[in-house]
């Protein structure tokens, strides 16, 4: 038996599944450090979520062999000292890809139709008996999305966009994307486009990208000036991706029509921070996986990577750090 620190408590069931196989210690790393950290020298095993692992974390942990995270971003981990070390990184790609894309059409649908701003009226008794054209919403259907990022939730939000929206899709993906193999429904409905070709047709921007050092700020002055006037920015991807101080000029000035946002650069949202209480914008708690099925889903996929590492088998969310 191997020794496994669960870092972020797991369902019971899934916990019951390391039992039977491993020695487990389970530490919350926010709200128990001390203990997490001291069990981390007998690790060979780390599962959680949310909560970052540096260099300094992995030097106390030198039994360590896999870590696996129960999210699909991966940017709460050092990879190159994992890398360096021969650690394994595993993570949970393709179980939540639906989800994720439900809430981010979603915030595109709340944010064209002001869907929070309105309820709120009705909730707070504001409901005018004529109701004047300055409350009005945009249509969705039949305007043009650009994705800016198309993995597997970029494709999953373009078949709800393309395929129910009637929508056209254009995308810009750092690597090719073969469509007959990977999205064969988006064919002749989805087309690839430079970012400067995207930006001004676009009706919707949504933003999917992975937080690297090459997408750190990349959404910035330039690409809200690029944009259409009037447009929308969705962002389902990571905070940090945004030059936020960037976005609220844009959106002050007219440019962006509304944005809507599950994730930021600080989490949770500072009280203080403008995109709190802005008249344009439809904020959520980064919850884009956060329903009871997929969360389990997610856990479920991060327990059997888990385990299948400890048996010196490849786990079938191993994380490619060889791509850092």
């Amino acid at each position: 038996m191997k020794h496994v620190v669960v870092f972020k408590e797991i369902p019971a069931d899934q916990l019951d599944r390391i039992k039977s196989e491993h020695h487990v210690t389970v530490a919350n790393a926010e709200q128990a450090p001390a203990a997490f950290r001291a069990a981390l020298a007998s690790a060979h095993g780390l599962i959680g979520s949310s909560y970052p692992i540096d260099a300094a974390l992995l030097a106390e942990a030198p039994q360590l062999e896999v870590i696996s995270s129960a999210s699909v971003g991966v940017d709460n981990y050092d990879l190159a000292e994992l890398r360096r070390r021969g650690v394994l990184l595993c993570h949970t790609p393709g179980v939540l890809d639906d989800t994720v894309a439900d809430t981010v059409f979603g915030l595109l649908l709340a944010t064209s139709r002001r869907f929070v701003e309105l309820s709120n009226m009705v909730r707070e008794g504001r409901w005018p008996k004529d109701f004047p054209e300055e409350l009005y919403g945009f249509d969705v259907h039949g305007k043009t999305l650009g994705l800016i990022g198309f993995g597997r939730i970029g494709q999953a939000i373009a078949r709800r966009a393309a395929l129910g929206f009637g929508m056209p899709v254009l995308y810009h993906a750092r690597h090719p994307v073969d469509l007959a193999a990977q999205a064969p429904d988006l064919r002749g409905k989805a087309e690839q486009a430079p970012l400067a070709e995207l930006l001004p047709r676009a009706d919707f921007v949504v933003a999917m990208l992975p937080l690297s050092g090459a997408t750190h700020g990349l959404i910035d002055a330039k690409v809200f000036a690029a944009m259409k006037h009037g447009a929308i920015f969705i962002n389902g991807g990571r905070g940090r991706t945004v030059v936020e101080p960037d976005l609220l000029a844009a959106l002050d000035s007219g440019r962006l029509r509304a944005a809507g946002l599950d994730v930021f650069a600080i989490e949770p949202l500072p009280f203080e921070s403008p995109l709190r209480t802005h008249p344009r914008v439809t904020a959520l708690p980064h919850i884009g996986s956060a329903t009871h099925e997929t969360r389990h889903a997610m856990a479920a996929l991060a327990t059997t990577n888990l385990l299948q590492a400890l048996a010196g088998q490849r786990p079938v969310g191993a994380f490619d750090l060889t791509r850092v």
